[in-house]
């Protein structure tokens, strides 16, 4: 279950990697992208929870829920300013983006080296 939610998490990490160079080099970000990045880091938090959820462990799967979820406030935060048509606060694309790795790399530990 794990495996899937890294699998997700790298296809939203492709997408969000193409959105922060397309903001930070003052280019208009696809909606499309946006929502696709959204979609594939949702169904990974939904992936790893529903595994928290199952062990009943609090284990590194667990701290990366909670890292996920941090990231994912930051994104609906960012998504809101997108929707507005307003420029994305560069300081919280930055935090999001490290929250998001951080966890990524403690999910990536969790399933290959064991929770």
């Amino acid at each position: 279950m794990l495996l899937i939610a890294v699998g997700l998490f790298a296809i939203a990490a492709v997408g969000g990697l193409i959105l922060a160079t397309l903001h930070f080099k003052k280019k208009n970000l696809p909606l499309p992208l946006a929502l696709t990045h959204g979609l594939f880091g949702a169904a990974g938090l939904v992936t790893v929870l529903l595994f928290v959820l199952r062990t009943g462990t609090s284990s590194k799967a667990a701290i990366a829920l909670a890292l996920f979820v941090v990231a994912a406030l930051g994104g609906f935060y960012l998504f809101s300013f997108h929707l507005r048509k307003k420029a994305l606060p560069s300081t919280v694309v930055v935090i999001h983006a490290l929250v998001a790795v951080s966890a990524f790399a403690i999910l990536l530990m969790a399933t290959f080296l064991g929770n």
